[in-house]
């Protein structure tokens, strides 16, 4: 099974970014959504 659109949150990004190895994401899927930040109900 193919899996054409991936949505990641930021610890996977930290990961792949620090063993530079985030060329990888595009190489996997096509869309990679990366949702935006939580807030704090402050």
């Amino acid at each position: 099974m193919l899996i054409k659109r991936v949505v990641i949150n930021s610890s996977p990004l930290i990961v792949l970014f620090k063993s530079q190895q985030a060329d990888l994401l595009p190489r996997l899927f096509s869309e990679i959504i990366v949702p935006g930040g939580v807030t704090s109900g402050n």
